[in-house]
């Protein structure tokens, strides 16, 4: 049979492409958000007084996502990478030890393990996930581990029950970092309501936003929601009688500013969320017509938020590479990035240590007393980066773009087949 798309029918080649105009914007802030702001300022000009931070509406935004996670306690911040800083510092592990974090994240992902003069210990990517799993997890522990962070990359939940499963084996805490993964579930479940602490980015790159930038601490124990607070306001002494400044830290507050917008971007959330299942559900079912790329097998019951489309790409049936691939797809119309080789710890900062001047803290304390020399090969997330790339797509696409994005798919996959 013969091919329905040949090499030269490829806009990459000169041919016509399946998309000639832009992809739709998002449109993630919209009147809604403009008439919650203005009337944060209208109430201000009334009555004379500056809004601020841990106001009404701030409070209301925390419990209203606490509410979302099921009950438990949130602390608004001002970043997702302070979401993780305040949750460990209100885990308050000692100096020295190690915290175990995933190969694939952000870099404010991992930073904050080091500024807390810890060291971080990066584990390995499950085969075929950018996110660890719970043998590679185990692999990683020694009697120098305090704690673990467990990003879910791309909206995809990690094996959360598994690892929870060795943490508490081991008898250590976890925070969940969910900054790519609001609304995703396992078993109907919500992550960042399995580990010890979930922190979420709100930046307005994320599913649901608080403006430019912002961040959420959810925990379901009380004593710690208190600590929580403490690390993320210089130490107050909230629900404390009497006391004074409890511990050393910073003031990483959200403000009512960020949470007015937050309130109303909470209740489109799931929508974000449903919206984003659905395209990618439509071209999932597609690949089973286009054989040389594929789905990952996702964590047994799990339900990703699609941050990005994750797809896998057997070169192997194509006469071309991945880039090559991906370029050839860029062409057509349909945004796409080859290659997410976010690794945090191959990169200059954490290679020549630069956190506390030149004295290569924490890992050159004498304190210290694991492998400071130790490396990190892990080969199954760039096994992982080298084999799939992403899909850029949003709740605000229509059936047009999803059809456009398989037609794309499916022409590129075919000029190229073997």
């Amino acid at each position: 049979m013969a091919k329905k798309y040949a090499l030269s029918d490829l806009a990459i080649n000169g041919g016509t492409p399946v998309r000639n105009k832009p992809w739709p914007p998002r449109r993630l802030f919209g009147l809604e958000e403009k008439e919650a702001v203005d009337a944060l300022f209208d109430a201000a000009i009334a009555s004379g007084n500056a809004f601020g931070y841990e106001g009404p509406t701030e409070r209301a935004y925390c419990e209203e996502f606490a509410e979302y996670m099921g009950g438990g306690y949130v602390d608004a911040v001002n970043a997702g990478t302070t979401a993780v800083y305040v949750g460990l510092k209100a885990i308050n592990p000692e100096p020295y030890t190690e915290i175990i974090v995933s190969p694939i994240t952000d870099q404010g992902g991992l930073m904050p393990i080091p500024l807390l003069n810890c060291i971080p210990v990066v584990a390995d990517a499950a085969p075929g996930s950018f996110n660890m799993g719970p043998e590679q997890v185990e692999a990683m522990i020694t009697p120098y581990t305090s704690a673990i962070v467990v990003a879910h990359i791309m909206g995809e939940p990690a094996d959360i029950k598994g690892i929870m499963e060795v943490a508490e084996k081991h008898g250590l805490p976890v925070v969940e970092d969910c900054a790519q993964a609001h609304g995703a579930t396992i078993d109907g479940r919500l992550v960042g309501t399995f580990g010890t602490v979930g922190a979420f980015s709100t930046m307005f790159g994320k599913h649901h936003a608080t403006g430019s930038q912002g961040g959420l601490v959810f925990v379901k124990d009380e004593a710690l929601y208190i600590k929580v607070r403490q690390a993320s306001d210089r130490g107050k002494p909230f629900g404390m009688t009497g006391a004074t400044n409890q511990v050393a830290t910073l003031n990483f507050n959200l403000g009512d500013l960020g949470a007015a917008i937050g309130r109303v971007q909470l209740k489109r959330l799931p929508q974000i969320v449903n919206s984003r299942r659905a395209a990618a559900a439509k071209i999932i079912k597609a690949l089973e017509d286009i054989p040389a790329l594929s789905v990952p097998k996702y964590v047994e019951g799990a339900d990703p938020s699609y941050w990005f489309l994750r797809l896998h790409i057997d070169v192997s049936q194509l006469t071309c590479t991945k880039r090559e691939f991906c370029a050839a797809l860029s062409k057509e119309g349909v945004v796409n990035n080859p290659e997410y080789a976010a690794f945090p710890h191959l990169t200059e900062w954490f290679r020549e240590r630069r956190v506390f001047g030149t004295s290569e803290l924490p890992w050159s304390s004498p304190e210290y007393k694991g492998d400071a020399l130790r490396e990190y090969p892990i080969p199954n997330a760039k096994k992982a980066v080298a084999e799939h790339f992403l899909i850029s797509m949003h709740e605000s696409f229509t059936d047009e773009e999803v059809d456009e994005v398989i037609t794309a798919l499916q022409k590129v996959a075919e000029a190229y087949s073997k």
